[in-house]
């Protein structure tokens, strides 16, 4: 059986619940209901709960292009297993008169920020700021919404202290950028779940062509096992699937940390730097010295 298939059914379900026969309806809305129930329910069970006979139950799964009930279970047990939650959203608990909205994002920022605080083993991150203030080049690969952002914002930090660095998002630049990498290289790879393919792929070429490799990711990831430095983190899904991620908040306290580690390995001489950027911005009105310096 083909992901597509299964994947498609969940559509079908939606439909049935919408225009199918009444019988089709009821028996649609208590599948999209409790799916995972509804997979291991015998075919009494949602006869009785859906108010209808055996053999309409049969004619459903047919219509949704099962072979029989067996099929269906089948089918709706992959969609469970490949996508859970994201097949079938937990709406989020609110009204309109409340602020649960800025709770739910602050507290999984809080939580991500803080789990990602307590993750990070200070001597590794030093070490890694000491590589990278010694490197030639620096380069950061980052791919998908959270971890492309990270490699991104990681220039960002990095560039102002007069380091040689530049980011790749995209799959086949990550892989020619480490094929030419050498021991004056440092990649930082970043990924919050460590299985990002292009990402790996390009770990493991600048490593092999002498690269000091760095990553930010899951420590129990295959990113983690190609790396020399792993900056570990992790967070876990919290089930709302219209809420973005918390993970971002945890990444980029880590490159944060990291950035300031950096700052620190290289001494004063970081300053010239952005006291060059400070003077450069001043022509566009921005020389206030209490605003944070090229953001």
């Amino acid at each position: 059986m083909d992901g597509a298939r299964t994947i498609d059914m969940v559509d079908r379900l939606r439909r049935l619940s919408l225009e199918g026969s009444p019988a089709e309806k009821r028996l649609a809305e208590i599948v999209l209901g409790d799916a995972h129930a509804a997979s291991l329910a015998p075919i009494n069970e949602l006869a009785a709960r859906a108010g209808v006979s055996e053999p309409t139950v049969t004619r459903f799964c047919r219509a949704l292009e099962c072979e029989g009930l067996r099929d269906f279970k089948l089918r709706l047990a992959q969609v469970i297993a490949i996508g859970g939650f994201t097949m079938f959203p937990e709406p989020v608990s609110r009204s309109p008169h409340d602020e649960e909205i800025i709770t739910s994002v602050r507290d999984g920022a809080i939580a991500a920020i803080e789990r990602a605080a307590a993750s990070l083993d200070m001597n590794t991150v030093a070490a890694a700021a000491r590589a990278i203030a010694a490197a030639r080049q620096v380069v950061t690969f980052g791919s998908g919404g959270v971890s492309s952002l990270g490699a991104v914002e990681l220039q960002n930090r990095l560039f102002r202290f007069s380091i040689p660095v530049t980011a790749h998002t995209d799959g086949q630049m990550q892989r020619m950028v480490a094929a030419v990498a050498g021991e004056a290289t440092v990649a930082i790879s970043l990924s919050a779940s460590g299985s990002a393919h292009s990402v790996v792929e390009a770990t493991k070429i600048a490593r092999l062509y002498g690269a000091t490799t760095i990553a930010i990711t899951d420590p129990a990831s295959q990113l983690a096992r190609e790396a020399e430095i792993v900056l570990g983190f992790s967070v876990p899904g919290d089930g709302q699937v219209i809420k973005p991620s918390a993970a971002r908040y945890a990444l980029l306290t880590v490159v944060d940390v990291l950035a300031t580690s950096v700052a620190e390995a290289i001494g004063p001489d970081v300053l010239e730097g952005l006291r060059r950027i400070r003077r450069s911005l001043s022509a566009l009105g921005m020389s206030n010295c209490h605003r944070p310096i090229g953001d």
